[in-house]
């Protein structure tokens, strides 16, 4: 069995201080976050999601998620082929699942189903 990506979706970068981070984001690419909370803040950029997540940890760098049409699928997939778990799956609101695997390699590969995702037309 092979995990079909359906293309990206996500980049997250996990950020010390999140009120600094949203200021260079919206002054570097001129729009305000559509998402703002002490938790998460979130841009649309051209139909993709930019998040900034607030962490003292910053050592794995950012987070680049692929879309996929289950996240337990695919994560058992990479499970299979060697990879071990980084983040569990998880239901991070309005329906949209999340979850990160370590490759053997040691990169970091995310998942996503996003039942809101839609590129411009």
């Amino acid at each position: 069995m092979t995990i079909e990506l359906q293309g990206l979706r996500t980049v997250i970068y996990p950020v010390a201080d999140l009120a600094a981070a949203k200021a260079w984001w919206t002054e570097l690419i001129g729009v305000t976050p559509y998402f703002d909370e002490p938790f998460y803040v979130g841009f649309e950029v051209a139909g993709y999601e930019l998040g900034l997540l607030p962490t003292e940890d910053s050592a794995d760098g950012s987070f680049t998620y692929w879309g996929v049409e289950s996240v337990a699928d695919a994560v058992s997939q990479a499970l299979t082929n060697g990879a071990t778990e980084h983040v569990p799956a998880a239901d991070v609101g309005g329906g949209i699942i999340t979850a990160t695997v370590r490759t053997p390699d040691g990169s970091v590969v995310g998942f996503i189903f996003n039942p809101h995702f839609a590129l411009p037309s």
